[in-house]
């Protein structure tokens, strides 16, 4: 299930795309499915060794065109991306900024591989939601590699404007999982034998798996009041480049 929309990004057919933090893929695959080119990008090998072989089914299977769509799972560090200065046209992060120290720095990165005129997505734990799962359980949040930071929309979006962005709306998604989340917080984060746990879950992977009317209209309704992820969407200015090509001119006057 996506946390992004694809339309709302903008995302077509022959798009370069950035999936940063791909975890194990599935906004990656759904770049992949409407043809765009498409690095996922994570700090854990096992996660990029898994994207890369399902790359490799979804071609087997028809899902994709291996020609027309390139794909690729590179494996580094979110501080410093190895990829040149406007290298993507869409740049996508999802549920990632909350684990890293020097955010402002991932944020820089993702400015600086997008090109001018690109659109970004990023997604993060919705205040209202994170924080009575932060309340509830210590071991939610406390553990390595766990969340270190809890965003407000306004301080998410002035530091990504910060990077020279700009923001151009948000929603919130995930509505059905948030009180999944504070029932997990509650009997323990580990406990996923719990009746009331397993019985949530259940409903979970049916929505996913399904997606019948009943619960698609019950998130729908959900999202805005607890949906547990927010989303905003941005653009780098096209005037970035012009002031570039300005600066270089005066330069060498």
């Amino acid at each position: 299930m996506l946390t992004v929309d694809y339309a709302r990004l903008g995302v077509r057919a022959g798009d370069r795309v950035l999936d940063l933090g791909c975890g194990f893929g599935r906004h990656a695959y759904q770049g992949a499915r409407l043809g765009a080119e498409v690095v996922a990008f994570d700090f854990g090998a096992d996660e990029v060794r898994s994207v890369q072989d399902t790359f490799g089914a979804m071609a087997v299977a028809g899902e994709l065109d291996p020609i027309a769509s390139r794909m690729g799972a590179v494996q580094g560090d979110a501080l410093a991306l190895p990829f040149a200065d406007g290298a993507f046209d869409r740049v996508i992060a999802s549920e990632i900024l909350e684990h890293i120290p020097d955010d402002e720095q991932a944020m820089a990165e993702l400015a600086r591989v997008l090109r001018p005129g690109g659109t970004m997505a990023i997604t993060v734990p919705r205040t209202g939601p994170e924080f009575v799962n932060w309340s509830l359980s210590d071991d939610y949040h406390n553990v390595p590699g766990g969340h270190i930071r809890i965003y407000r929309r306004s301080q998410l979006v002035e530091r990504l404007e910060g990077t020279g962005m700009r923001a151009t709306g948000h929603h919130h998604a995930h509505g059905l999982h948030a009180p999944y989340w504070w029932l997990k917080c509650l009997v323990g984060t580990t406990n996923d034998t719990h009746p009331a746990v397993a019985a949530y879950h259940r409903l979970l992977v049916w929505d996913i798996e399904k997606a019948p009317t009943v619960t698609r209209l019950t998130e729908r309704v959900l999202n805005p009041l607890v949906g547990k992820s927010l989303v905003v969407y941005l653009v780098k200015p096209e005037e970035e480049a012009g002031d570039r090509a300005h600066a270089a001119v005066g330069a060498s006057a």
